[in-house]
């Protein structure tokens, strides 16, 4: 009878412990899922949960849910096709660590290289904040990256209108320890006569990355200071920048610039703080055409950017066109190749611009 009653009590505790194992495997294991939640500004309403079924409506409330979402594992916003005004910056800082394998994804419900896809699907994001940042001098930024490990993808970004705004910045990281900003397929489309874009994408820290993305008519397209150590910019188009297409560091990093296709750029690369830039990095498997200068030095003195000629910034195997033109929109609606080339023959094994397949 006591025997009975002992081995009761040792199951009954197997049991126990069974059971609080169990939940607490679950529990964590639940955490450590990727969370997905969805985005549509025509059907959403922000106090849906943010599943497909019952979207948010706009990216401010889901950038700021998530952001306060705890636990471990990636997390991603998917945006469904419609226009997003943003009346001050959204803040990507979740307080959740994103570790070397975790990542934070803002990216379109559908990418170019899908079935169905169109430049009509594609989200836009268009401020109309004014000045929301001062960091270096007043500026307005549309994304500001606060976060190592986050992924921007299919998006397209238009300039801010705010008469007030001298500068604006689409997506910006102020941060130079916060590395591994990826973005791709996305389009960044300024007016310099209504809806200025200072600089597509101006950011600090290691590892950052542009793929398959359009810039046209911005400022400057991308803009590269301290600490970059290892930044990629490959297979895009960056045409009409009306300063330049680039600014770098003027320190001598690794980077990888690789399969572009630059034209018609008032200058292609600036060399911040310094006049003699000299870098190992090479320009490669890239088309140029109609560009006024390939390096250039910014004058205090003068308040604007100097053309340098030297060899500080060397090509390999890359080509001169002698002739390059864009898709533009004629038509009611755009066409699938917008600010795409048209009848473009180049050496590249793959064609530079939003489609990752040929």
């Amino acid at each position: 009878m006591y025997n009975d009653i002992v081995n009761m009590d040792l199951n009954s505790n197997r049991l126990l412990i069974l059971i609080i194992y169990l939940f607490l495997f679950f529990e964590g294991g639940y955490n450590a899922v990727a969370q997905e939640y969805h985005i549509n500004g025509n059907t959403g309403i922000d106090t849906n949960d943010g599943s497909i079924e019952k979207p948010f409506k706009s990216l401010d409330h889901a950038i700021d849910y998530v952001n306060k979402l705890t636990g471990t594992g990636d997390i991603t916003l998917v945006v469904h096709s419609g226009i997003y005004t943003l009346t001050d910056k959204l803040v990507i800082n979740p307080v959740r660590i994103m570790n070397d394998t975790t990542y934070f994804t803002l990216r379109a419900s559908i990418l170019p290289d899908e079935e169905g896809w169109s430049p009509q699907k594609m989200p836009v994001i268009q401020s109309v904040s004014g000045n929301n940042s001062n960091t270096q001098f007043a500026h307005a930024t549309g994304i500001l990256v606060s976060s190592k490990n986050v992924n921007i993808q299919g998006i397209k970004f238009l300039g801010n209108n705010n008469p007030d705004v001298e500068y604006y910045y689409p997506i910006s990281k102020e941060d130079p320890s916060l590395a591994n900003l990826s973005v791709s397929q996305c389009m960044f489309i300024g007016d310099k006569e209504s809806a200025k874009i200072q600089g597509g994408i101006w950011a600090h820290g290691p590892n950052n990355r542009v793929d398959h993305s359009i810039f046209f008519e911005c400022r400057n397209a991308v803009l590269f200071f301290q600490n970059v150590e290892g930044f990629e910019i490959t297979n895009s188009i960056i045409a009409d920048s009306y300063e330049s297409a680039f600014w770098f560091t003027g320190e001598d990093v690794s980077f990888e610039f690789t399969n572009n296709l630059l034209l018609n750029n008032e200058c292609l690369v600036v060399a911040g703080g310094t006049n003699s830039p000299n870098y190992s990095s090479r320009i490669k498997d890239s088309a140029l055409f109609n560009n006024k200068g390939i390096l250039g030095v910014w004058s205090r003195e003068k308040s604007k950017v100097l053309l340098v000629h030297n060899d500080g910034l060397k090509m390999e195997n890359s080509q001169y066109l002698t002739s390059a033109e864009l898709h533009l929109n004629l038509n009611v609606n755009f066409e699938k190749m917008h600010l795409h080339p048209r009848k473009l023959k180049v050496s590249q094994s793959v064609q530079p611009g939003l489609f990752e397949k040929n």
